[in-house]
């Protein structure tokens, strides 16, 4: 006798958002249909370990048919089956409770009341509805292990369904969909093409742990009476393919992962033309439950660092395909990272196209930056060729995980950073900078440079080389604001050799001797000072000069290099650093200098001002004002004659 049922009215509703709101993707009706098809198998064999009186099956199979003639798609499986009851609770009534409150939710997101706490979010079974996006009936023939009687479900997706009980089915569910009419702006008929189906289950369901199957055809040779090819003759033939991998590599035993087979598989799943620079494979358990297989490209992507860049992890539940970027898995800077998670202990929503915002997502995140970061620690020491490949690639990628936030994962990164410097002929890290430092060395120095020739000629290295100490040479245009950011590296102080105070390079009698000089030469130094009001913050004896006879060294505040980064990102506004001339006092200039003070007031004006473009040209700075420089430097070399 057939049944004919009403939809609860929240049901009805809910039936229709799921149709025409809540899924944005139609062709996941096979996704969700084949997960619960799993999800069934699963529970039948859970049955046959913990009751020995359920007969095991041969073989757990999930299978699908096409019939193009009559416009089906047939998802069966020999799973647990549903009673009556079942067909009603799960099926007939969407949800048993809550559901009205679920709608709520959803219906003030979307008029834009903000994202609410959805925790309800997967917990009804309403997958099967995705169903009616792509057909216009769906039947369901089941019989379940604990009801001697077969039944069938029908619905159309509007307000009623009916239940008949039927005399024949095998153990399991059986899922027919009967497609929609073709219209302009969607082809239904797409989904009785094999390929596309194939193309699908490959996609979304590729790793459920059971075959899913499907008749498909092959085309095949034909053979003589003597059993050799006829050369262009074939025959079709009908042959059942399975159409899933089954087992994800991520899954299987570390001994039974080659490195040939995880290059292949990342070459193949990511459209990639080169094998990974490395990778980690790793399987986390405990209070969150996730397998994971990450990959640092070998060459960064041309775009990796523009908007149109995309990051995230391809993550999977169960062995099913969600989410093809799920970025909230990996932090900004390590949007390079490509890789696979899988783990059964996440919350989805209704239609498994949105993750919830939950404290097992945020903590698998945290595990995995972890492990990334353990990895390329472990890389720097064990292989630091192969290390300086990566950062040749993605170590600007760091420095702005550095940078962002000020700082706040400056003590999980700085060891990572490594850096040309004047006296290494490899890239250091800060670590080993220290490890490298000559005795009574007091600070980390650095300096902003296109190479290590370019730090040579600097007049403010001239005390630095003196020593014999080490330079860091910063190439990014970030690097300054990383050094402002860290500030000291185990107590050691980071120090621009233009910009900070270096009067730990002196003794105590050096340092007194530049004192007494800048006494006894105030004058003069005022008159430099006075003639450069508008240009410089101050005139002084220098302290890093022995060699060159100028210099420029910046304020408190921003540095030179800061300056030109800032002037190309600026709107406008020009921002300077101060600028201090400095003069060595033990060069012939400088007594020069006094000479024309002493015998000549007037002409110091030009002389400080010759000077002080020939400090900006030496800093690669731009001159004040070029026609003036020459005809001051004509004017002098006339002069001389």
């Amino acid at each position: 006798m057939k049944e004919v049922k009403e939809f609860k009215t929240e049901s009805k509703r809910l039936l229709d958002l799921m149709i025409n709101s809540i899924y944005t993707n139609q062709e996941i009706f096979l996704r969700e249909l084949l997960s619960n098809a799993s999800d069934a198998v699963d529970k039948y064999h859970y049955l046959t370990l913990t009751n020995q009186d359920v007969p095991k099956r041969d073989k757990y199979k999930i299978h699908i048919e096409i019939n193009k003639e009559l416009r089906t798609i047939t998802i069966s499986d020999n799973g647990i089956g549903m009673t009556y009851d079942e067909i009603n609770d799960n099926l007939g009534t969407i949800a048993k409770s809550g559901t009205l409150a679920f709608m709520e939710k959803l219906e003030k997101e979307k008029e834009g009341a903000g994202n609410p706490d959805l925790e309800s979010i997967g917990q009804f079974g309403v997958g099967f509805y995705s169903a009616f996006m792509v057909a216009r009936k769906v039947t369901v023939e089941t019989k379940s292990y604990f009801d001697e009687s077969a039944y069938l479900f029908t619905s159309e997706g509007s307000e009623t369904y009916t239940v008949e009980q039927i005399k024949e089915a095998n153990p399991g569910s059986k899922i027919t969909l009967y497609l929609k009419t073709n219209t302009e702006d969607y082809d239904y008929d797409q989904y009785l093409s094999e390929y596309r189906i194939k193309q699908l289950v490959k996609k979304y369901s590729d790793y459920i742990r059971y075959p899913i199957t499907m008749f498909v055809e092959k085309q095949k040779p034909v053979l003589d009476e003597n059993g050799g090819i006829i050369e262009g003759k074939y025959e079709t033939e009908i042959v059942e393919e399975t159409l899933n991998s089954m087992i994800p590599i991520w899954k299987k035993a570390k001994k039974d992962v080659t490195d040939e087979l995880v290059n292949d598989f990342y070459m193949q799943k990511f459209s990639e033309y080169e094998e990974p620079l490395l990778y980690l494979m790793f399987n986390v358990e405990g209070n969150i439950n996730y397998n994971a297989l990450i990959f640092v490209p070998k060459t960064a992507p041309f775009n990796l660092n523009s908007n149109s860049y995309e990051k995230g992890l391809q993550l999977y539940s169960k062995g099913i395909f969600i989410m093809d970027k799920c970025k909230e898995l990996l932090p900004d800077y390590l949007r390079f990272i490509k890789g696979i998670v899988d783990s059964n202990d996440l919350a989805l929503n209704i239609s498994r196209e949105m993750l919830q915002q939950n404290k097992v997502l945020s903590q698998m995140a945290k595990n995995i930056e972890k492990k990334i970061i353990n990895r390329l620690s472990s890389l720097m020491t064990d292989d630091f060729d192969k290390y300086n490949e990566f950062f040749e690639q993605y170590g600007i990628n760091l420095k702005f995980g550095i940078y962002e936030n000020y700082g706040a994962k400056k003590d999980l990164l700085q060891d990572l950073l490594i850096y040309e410097t004047l006296n290494s002929d490899t890239k250091v890290s800060f670590k080993k900078y220290i490890e490298n430092m000559l005795e009574n060395q007091k600070a980390i120095y650095y300096v902003s440079a296109k190479s290590k020739e370019d730090v040579s000629a600097m007049p403010q290295m001239d005390l630095i080389k003196k020593h014999g100490y080490d330079v860091l040479i910063l190439k990014d245009d970030i690097d300054e604001f990383i050094m402002k950011i860290l500030g000291t590296y185990q107590d050691y102080n980071f120090k621009a050799i233009n910009q900070d105070e270096l009067d730990e390079l002196l003794n105590d009698e050096e340092d007194q001797k530049i004192e007494e000089i800048k006494e006894s030469k105030k004058d003069l130094l005022n008159a430099l000072k006075t003639a450069l009001k508008d240009l410089v913050k101050d005139v002084i004896i220098s302290k890093r000069l022995t060699d060159s006879p100028v210099c420029l060294s910046a304020g408190e505040g921003i540095s030179f290099e800061m300056e030109k980064v800032l002037a190309e990102s600026a709107d406008g506004e020009e921002i300077k650093a101060d600028r201090i001339l400095e003069i060595n006092p033990y060069h012939d200039l400088f007594q020069a200098l006094e000479e024309i003070y002493n015998e000549n007031p007037d002409e110091i004006n030009d002389i400080a001002w010759l000077l002080y473009n020939q400090a900006l040209l030496i800093e690669g700075l731009k001159i004040e004002n070029p026609v003036r420089f020459s005809d001051l430097l004509c004017k002098l070399i006339i002069k001389s004659k």
